[in-house]
């Protein structure tokens, strides 16, 4: 799977400790793997973001994505429970 990154998702992440975006660069290595998605917790996404997808980081944190095209997906934001609202 190809993976894009909009600006805002590069900010956040830089934004971040610095264990938290080694841990982030893993588990997007690992999402680029289906067979890695239900560790990951992939699910659609409810409310004022209905029309985008997340995966977990950690407890707290998840990334906030969107699929492109067959194949590919472009990574939105990432932070925690907040970012939903």
């Amino acid at each position: 799977m190809k993976v894009a990154y909009t600006p805002k998702f590069l900010r956040m992440l830089k934004k971040l400790p610095t264990d938290l975006q080694e841990e982030t660069l893993v588990r997007i290595e690992l999402f680029k793997d289906v067979k890695n998605h239900q560790f990951l917790k992939v699910h659609k996404l409810k409310g004022r973001i209905k029309k985008y997808y997340g995966f977990s980081v950690d407890f707290k944190n998840r990334v906030v994505f969107d699929y492109l095209s067959n194949g590919e997906v472009i990574l939105l934001m990432i932070g925690d429970h907040n970012i939903y609202k």
